[in-house]
């Protein structure tokens, strides 16, 4: 089968963007169909083609994979106005793909919510199978953050969201709240699968040679977050407990934030500000970079914002990268993860908006590192035997194309 595949923000390893679309695209062309990706220009991320545009778009093969790029720059610093802009015009530009490039299959993967207009128009008017995947259930998450305040606009995005959910002839969740909200959208249980992000074994566990940012110590302990530094991601609380870790002169614990995003500039300017000389800001890596990165690193940092939507309805990239190594992880929101961690002994789960357990956690790291290599241990456990990318991908590639089959 050709799988006519829409992700705005594909990348291929060589970029520090998630690769899951990369590896599921892999695992189609390795069961023998083939895949056209659609995709935008992604400040992280790297698509593999670096021919000019032309006409607004360029094309080539990478790893196998056939990508149409749109000319359309995507940023984390971007304002809502503009990324709802791109966001738009990424939809509207794929609307002639959905329309005209062969395909056996059609699938969608959000964020955004608008990757699926294309899907939905293949469905109803070239009455092609539609498989959407949901990694964010919308409008519910930008509505709890208050990024999206519009009734108007709120009452749109849901129009939209069961518009998807209804035409698609399957769905994927990458988390069990995710599968609920579609199932409450009146989608029934039987075409909904959950398949999670996965750890890439292979490529973050290959043995690359361990390495630390400047300024940490062979002795320290190096607790790392790998990830967007935005309103989402809550990461004042890693400034808090570095405040209070340096008013304790634990000055042997250090927080790197590896990354980027819209509110990296304040976090910075807060931690020159406090003198938070524990704190490291370090630009985002490439995947096949960081797992040098990763296999230096101590513990790793899972954080986001308190809010109730976040629990169930996210599946965070890092998590898996951190465990892909054997990396214990430190959680302070509640849900799904928090329980994977608690179940699996293999890391440390506190509350949220608690700066002192956050630090109290770091410090029981520090002082007993027998105990958190086993807590690592335990982490690769988990890693290979419930979320492999491989195995969760060969579920993808035959939840899809069962899909194929209507």
């Amino acid at each position: 089968m050709h799988i006519l595949y829409f992700h705005q923000h594909f990348s291929t390893p060589s970029g520090a963007a998630g690769i899951r679309s990369y590896q599921m695209a892999r695992r189609l062309l390795h069961h023998g169909h083939s895949v056209t990706m659609v995709c935008g220009s992604y400040g992280v991320g790297a698509t593999g083609l670096d021919g000019p545009f032309k006409g607004g778009s360029r094309r080539g093969i990478v790893d196998g994979i056939d990508v149409i790029e749109f000319d359309l720059s995507y940023s984390n610093h971007d304002g809502f106005i503009k990324r709802s802009v791109t966001f738009l015009q990424y939809a509207c530009g794929s609307l002639r793909l959905a329309l005209t490039e062969p395909c056996d299959v059609v699938f969608a993967t959000s964020t955004p919510l608008t990757a699926a207009i294309p899907g939905i128009i293949a469905r109803w008017l070239r009455r092609k199978p539609f498989v959407f995947e949901v990694r964010d259930l919308w409008p519910e998450l930008p509505k709890a953050m208050k990024v999206i305040t519009n009734p108007v606009v709120l009452g749109l995005m849901k129009a939209l969201e069961r518009t998807a959910y209804r035409s698609a002839h399957r769905c994927i969740a990458l988390a069990p709240g995710i599968a609920r909200g579609i199932e409450q959208s009146g989608v029934p249980a039987s075409k909904i699968a959950v398949i999670p992000n996965g750890c890439d074994i292979d490529l973050l566990g290959s043995g690359a040679p361990a390495w630390r940012p400047e300024g940490v110590e062979e002795n320290d302990l190096l607790a790392i977050f790998t990830g967007t530094h935005g309103v989402a991601n809550g990461l004042d609380a890693v400034l808090d407990a570095a405040s209070l870790l340096q008013q304790r002169g634990r000055t042997d614990i250090k927080l790197a934030l590896v990354g980027d995003g819209k509110l990296k500039s304040r976090l910075v300017e807060r931690s020159r500000r406090e003198g938070l000389d524990n704190v490291i800001f370090h630009p985002p890596i490439e995947k096949r970079r960081l797992a040098g990165l990763l296999a230096g690193a101590d513990l790793g940092m899972q954080v986001l914002t308190n809010l109730p939507a976040f629990y169930y309805g996210t599946s965070p990239n890092k998590f898996f990268d951190y465990i892909a190594v054997g990396l214990p992880v430190l959680n302070n929101y509640p849900g799904w993860v928090a329980d994977l961690i608690a179940d699996n002994e293999c890391g440390f789960v506190v509350r949220p908006d608690e700066p002192s357990a956050f630090a109290d956690a770091l410090e029981e790291a520090a002082a007993d590192r027998e105990a958190l290599s086993r807590k690592g241990d335990r982490a690769g456990n988990l890693a290979a035997n419930q979320f492999d990318r491989t195995q969760l991908a060969d579920q993808w590639v035959a939840w899809v194309i069962q899909g194929g089959g209507r």
